[in-house]
């Protein structure tokens, strides 16, 4: 992105009384979009009031979240955020902040480190190897049921069609996998003797 801070610098976000926000890196203006898209970035920046210089970035953050939990799939469980309001006044408000910070942190070192060891375990675990080998012989399998058939679900037959919206071609189709459902049992019950 353009607009990404060089040498750590921190990109300087002025807000206006519009309720617009300008990017001084870029000379553009920018929306909440951006900036969010700037966080998951590692953009480093600062939202300030353009009119007093008054640090805004707390809670042009805070209105991120806020939209992303309307608009998108929420991620604070509503136990949570009950507990976070009562925690405010509390003696214990001081010590939420850095604790919440720490704990997030630790959260995605974990991350990283379980995705890593993914990745290496992977080509070189035996388990890996084994259910690699488990689905080639599914496959197999159903390829001695089915002739033709792939594990999607298709015969790989030339009368194989999607089906259509109307009752016929539903009839048809139900009768087809009637007929496959009795000829799979009788190989079943041939393989059982």
């Amino acid at each position: 992105m353009a607009n990404q801070a060089k040498d750590g610098d921190t990109v300087i976000i002025k807000k206006y009384a519009n309720r617009r926000l300008y990017n001084t890196r870029t000379s553009s203006y920018i929306t909440l979009d951006h900036l969010a898209q700037m966080v998951k970035e590692n953009v480093e920046f600062k939202v300030i009031d353009a009119k007093s210089g008054a640090d805004l970035t707390h809670s042009i953050l805070t209105q991120i979240i806020m939209e992303e939990e309307a608009t998108g799939e929420q991620m604070l469980p509503t136990n949570f955020l009950r507990q976070l309001i009562a925690m405010y006044g509390n003696s214990m408000q001081a010590l939420l902040p850095g604790y919440l910070e720490a704990s997030m942190e630790h959260f995605r070192e974990n991350q990283n480190k379980l995705r890593k060891a993914i990745e290496d375990s992977i080509g070189s675990n035996p388990l890996a190897q084994i259910a690699q080998r488990n689905m080639e012989m599914f496959k197999a399998a159903a390829a001695a049921f089915v002739p033709g058939a792939t594990v999607s679900g298709s015969t790989g037959r030339e009368d194989d069609k999607p089906a259509s919206s109307s009752p016929a071609g539903s009839d048809s189709e139900l009768s087809e996998l009637r007929k496959q459902m009795a000829e799979m049992q009788k190989k079943l019950e041939q393989l059982g003797k």
